[in-house]
């Protein structure tokens, strides 16, 4: 018996000290991908390409850069012809002709390239100065630079200029004022065509700006007649304040804001003001329908009208209206019921035809489709119909009474959060479709929409970046990435999978980062970085080679997965999108602990039984909330700048997607006068209530300076744990806002670090390290 308890402790010594080998963090990994994502030479390779229009046709140039350095290329489409716009040895021996300076033809950089009419020359820029290349010759010459210009030829950011260019438009005290263009011959002097702005009921594009006498931006926009102009003015005067503190001024400073919470009684009202310039006035159009409605401009038309977007306030009615700039008369066109909400991340409508025409995006039949409507609100035709979703539209072509728009779910077999290009007829149902390869489609449309550039990945697949005809044929290949120099320095891809939400029907995406190291007879830690949505989901699609914190945080030694889950995105019709109703907090949880579970018993190499979570705002809102419902699942978490409670969060988000009350009673005044009046109310649960649950290893972080989600939002959750008696972690990152950047972000990513490294490796080295940065001197 004894022999049996020695040889047992023999074993479990041996186990024990192979496991510690295992399991140190290889921070030295992960601190060269770090590096390699912030700019070294080999994250600078050209993934895709910039079409830049040459002479206002579809010719065109692009750069590119590979291990060769960057080059330039010239495109004709209808010849079907690429070529080396120029040697690059050319430009550069020109050059140092001219300046003498040591100019290297494999980092040639220069800019503001044009062409002549004959396209015989370009002339270009580089370091502030500007040259002519004779494409025949192939002689460079500088070009002599004109006198500067007087001050009042400069355009500053401030003017808005009429579509004739005879007039230019700015606030100035809060008020709108307009003055001739001196270059067209009109009379400068300044007229004021309101008198009643003030802050924070103003007509300047920042209502809080209370600087005197300085000409600033304006929202107002521009009729096509130049003539008349409108705009969506603002009102927040009765909105209450918030706070935060800026600590690290000399004296610490208060930043106030105006912001609205769910359920608040004081909103801010929309008005739409339309001004004749002939009559020096504006006036408020009355457009009042629902209280507290959104009112969102669409475009006006050369007949005199303006369209606009107006939403309930419980976000379940629309109404596309039009109003005429001369009678002021608002027309309802389009009443659009949709329950449990109209998504707004999702919607489209365009205007077409001077108002002819109306394309209208709606989910009325459960999935996402165009419809469209005349002018006068009459449905002429469905344009796509079907178990999928169509969304954004790519291009329309009017005078061929073409649409290109993207496509989600279509093809079967293939990712439905990828983006596939149809095409489809504005007057009849049905699409063609175009660009249907597996992966994720980027289409850029030239200026005659014969053709378009097709640049398509998944994050498996390198990018294929290709010329296409408008019938979906390519034509020329244009570019290829190289990316040898990347997979040498020890880059690997990600792989896709694919499981089963908890309900085990619904099908989940994701994407796992393995290290680069990695060795499919150990055992890894899994971490799950989320966002839930519920318009986006965290998910990366294309080809990329540095996807943040999941590429970096995998070389230390862990499996890093971000999934998608139920109710998190739009782009899988409303059944998978509305899941998530009324349940900001839990909705997404049981799907990502669903995910792990069929990872780690599907592949070996997973431990299923140390589990990290990380997300950032509604991520981090997430994070926290997942390891205090399942405790026992979930073993760390790091959870930043989350929207812990949601009751002190942005109003029209948590509205929408969590739901608002409307109540509405009929009351009396003084004079025994009916009338409606309606109340609002909004209650969702925060992770403060489920905060006593904790187990695991909870670290919170805030930016201090954060007036997206307030780091109140973090105190109550730290408030929370402490009256619970619970023990985590509190990082605040002085000066920052919701995104952390220079050397808070460092600091946040190697804290994080150690963080996973301490709790999912048992590897506590950084406990004893005097600097952040000592991770990667090891």
């Amino acid at each position: 018996m004894k022999l049996k308890i020695c040889i047992l402790l023999l074993i479990l010594l041996s186990s024990s000290t192979i496991t510690s080998a295992q399991q140190k963090a290889n921070y030295q990994l992960a601190e060269k991908f770090r590096q390699f994502s912030l700019g070294k030479p080999l994250s600078k390779m050209s993934l895709t390409i910039t079409p830049n229009p040459i002479n206002d046709s579809d010719k065109f140039w692009f750069d590119f850069t590979t291990s060769e350095g960057t080059k330039y290329y010239f495109v004709d489409p209808d010849k079907k012809e690429k070529s080396l716009l120029f040697n690059n040895a050319d430009i550069a021996e020109g050059i140092s002709l001219i300046t003498r300076d040591v100019i290297s033809p494999f980092d040639l950089k220069i800019s503001d390239i044009k062409f002549s009419k004959d396209l015989s020359s370009i002339t270009f820029e580089r370091r502030g100065k500007k040259y002519e290349y004779n494409r025949k010759s192939k002689k460079v010459s500088a070009i002599v630079e004109e006198e500067k210009q007087a001050d009042d030829d400069i355009i500053f950011s401030w003017m808005n200029f009429s579509p004739d260019e005879k007039y230019i438009m700015y606030a100035k005290n809060h008020n709108l004022y307009i003055k001739g263009n001196k270059k067209m011959g009109i009379d400068t002097t300044e007229i004021q065509l309101t008198t009643d702005g003030e802050r924070y009921y103003s007509y300047a594009r920042n209502s809080e700006n209370d600087e005197k006498e300085k000409e600033v931006a304006t929202n107002a926009r521009w009729c096509k007649d130049s003539k008349h102009i409108y705009i969506i003015r603002e009102d927040t005067r009765k909105l209450k304040d918030m706070w935060v503190i800026n600590s690290l001024t000399k004296r610490p400073t208060l930043k106030t804001y105006r912001y609205e919470m769910p359920g608040e009684e004081n909103l801010t009202q929309f008005e739409l003001w339309i001004g004749d310039i002939e009559k020096k006035k504006l006036e408020k159009v009355d457009l009042e329908k629902w209280p507290d409605q959104y009112i969102m401009p669409l475009t006006d038309t050369k007949k005199g009208e303006i369209f606009f977007e107006r939403t309930k306030r419980t976000w379940d009615e629309v109404d596309i209206c039009s109003v005429n700039t001369s009678t002021l008369k608002v027309k309802e066109i389009i009443h659009e019921e949709d329950k449990p909400y109209r998504d707004p991340h999702a919607r489209s409508v365009a205007i077409l035809n001077d108002g002819k025409d109306i394309l209208f995006r709606s989910e009325r039949t459960g999935w996402g489709h165009y419809y469209h409507y005349d002018g006068d609100g009459n449905l002429k035709n469905t344009i796509t119909s079907g178990p999928w979703v169509s969304g954004q539209i790519a291009e329309i072509d009017t005078l061929a009474r073409t649409i290109y728009l993207y496509g989600y779910g279509k093809e079967k077999g293939i990712n439905p959060y990828y983006y596939m290009l149809y095409k489809a007829n504005i007057d009849k149902e049905g699409v063609t479709p175009l660009s249907t390869e597996d992966g994720q489609h980027n289409a850029r449309f030239l200026k005659s929409k014969k053709y378009y550039i097709d640049t398509y990945s998944r994050v498996d697949k390198e990018p294929t970046i290709v010329l296409k005809d408008n019938n979906g044929r390519v034509i020329l290949e244009l570019a290829k990435p190289d990316l040898k120099p990347v997979y040498e320095a020890g880059w690997r891809k990600p792989e896709r999978f694919t499981v089963k939400a908890a309900d085990g029907i619904t099908d989940l995406y994701g994407v796992m980062w393995k290290p680069a190291d990695f060795d499919s007879t150990k055992c890894y830690p899994i971490i799950s970085c989320v966002y839930p949505g519920p318009y986006f989901e965290y998910v990366p699609t294309a080809f990329i080679l540095d996807n943040s914190y999941c590429t970096r945080m995998a070389q230390l030694g862990f499996i890093v997965i971000t999934v998608g889950h139920r109710g998190g995105s739009p782009m899988r019709g409303k059944v998978y999108h509305r899941f998530g109703y009324g349940n900001m907090r839990d909705y997404p949880l049981a799907d990502d602990k669903a995910a792990i579970e069929q990872l780690a018993q599907k592949y070996p190499f997973i431990n299923g039984k140390k589990v990290g979570i990380y997300g950032h705002s509604g991520g981090g809102f997430m994070a926290a909330a997942a390891i205090c419902t399942y405790p026992d699942f979930y073993t760390a978490a790091v959870s930043c700048s989350g929207n812990h409670d949601n009751n002190i969060y942005n109003r029209g988000w948590a509205e929408c997607y969590h739901g608002v009350k409307e109540t509405v009673k009929t009351v009396k005044d003084s004079v025994g006068v009916e009338h409606k009046d309606y109340s609002y109310s909004c209650k969702i649960p925060t992770n403060m209530e489920i905060a006593k649950n904790l187990k695991g290893h909870l670290l919170l972080v805030t930016g201090d300076m954060d007036h997206n989600v307030h780091p109140a939002n973090t105190y109550r959750m730290a408030d929370a744990l402490i009256k619970a008696g619970k023990n985590f972690d509190l990082i605040v990152l002085p000066g920052s806002g919701h995104g952390y950047s220079g050397d808070s972000e460092k600091f946040f990513e190697h804290k994080m670090w150690n963080y996973f490294a301490k709790y999912l490796l048992h590897d506590d080295r950084s406990d004893s390290w005097g600097e952040i940065n000592d991770c990667t001197k090891e």
